[in-house]
């Protein structure tokens, strides 16, 4: 009897801890969530007529009526800041859902298409992945012609490697799974079996993979529009924020550059946090589950 209560109560402190990690990684995610989007709607429902031209309220530093201070042209920074993040969210998601759609299916078709389809996809996953994304991403943002088309063509043709190599090993793992065996031996195609019976299979990975695409698209697509590639100058993106104040830092308008990078920041790292609470939460295998 004394061998069992310890094992007991080890397991039901193991049980608690994991019960606990949980909560927190579903608090987490929420707030995440809250944040990211008050963050979108507030971007979206701020009036525009703070960013237009108002020269006596220039080169303003951070006060009640101009939290985050005013630019040389006297525009609000707050609502130029928060309209720029609003901006990055749907330039983020368009992006990230595409990188989604493109390594679901070629992860999908490695999988189901025979080895001489497996062979091509890893071909082009080990190549997309031995060049610097970036690198590639600033030449097709290029070739598009910059703009939002650009940005958006550029990071969903760049970021589905690594989740497209996710996706193929799991269905490698589906595909020897019992209830596919059937379906395959009952006539179904490898078109049925794979929308049928795996994708719903693969739908957590699959929005998992959406969140965590979504920190990289935003940063990179601020770094493109940072150096000239990305979004028009004419919109409030956080690249052209940033771009734009290098010129002012030294004649000491930090709010011009802090408060739109810490804003960025905080996003990014929002992002971040839902994608791995969420992946916490869906997957009971994990060990730190």
């Amino acid at each position: 009897m004394n061998k069992i209560q310890p094992s007991s109560g080890s397991a039901h402190f193991r049980s608690q801890t994991r019960l606990g990690r949980r909560h927190r990684a579903l608090i987490a995610a929420i707030g995440a969530a809250v944040l990211i989007l008050g963050t979108l709607l507030i971007g979206l429902l701020l009036s525009p007529d703070n960013l237009s031209t108002r020269l006596e309220w220039r080169n303003l530093p951070p006060s009640l009526q101009h939290p985050f201070g005013t630019d040389w042209l006297g525009r609000d920074m707050f609502t130029r800041t928060l309209k720029g993040l609003a901006l990055s969210v749907q330039v983020g998601l368009i992006a990230a859902a595409c990188s989604v759609v493109i390594a679901t299916a070629l992860g999908l078709i490695a999988a189901t298409m025979g080895r001489t389809a497996d062979r091509i996809v890893a071909w082009l996953i080990d190549l997309f992945l031995s060049v610097p994304h970036l690198v590639t991403l600033i030449l097709i943002a290029f070739v598009c012609g910059g703009g939002m088309r650009g940005i958006v063509i550029g990071v969903a043709l760049t970021h589905w490697p690594s989740l497209a190599r996710v996706i193929r090993a799991e269905v490698l793992q589906l595909r020897s799974a019992e209830f596919v065996q059937i379906s395959r031996r009952l006539g179904q195609s490898r078109w049925q079996v794979a929308t049928r019976h795996m994708l719903p299979h693969l739908l957590p990975q699959l929005l998992v993979g959406l969140l965590l695409l979504f920190p990289h698209a935003i940063l990179h697509e601020a770094g493109v529009t940072f150096i000239g590639l990305g979004l028009s100058p004419h919109q409030p993106a956080i690249g052209i924020i940033l771009s734009e104040s290098m010129r002012y830092l030294s004649t000491g308008m930090w709010w011009l550059a802090v408060f739109p990078g810490l804003c960025l920041l905080i996003v990014v790292r929002a992002f971040d946090r839902a994608g791995e609470s969420l992946r916490l939460l869906l997957d009971p295998r994990n060990p730190q589950s």
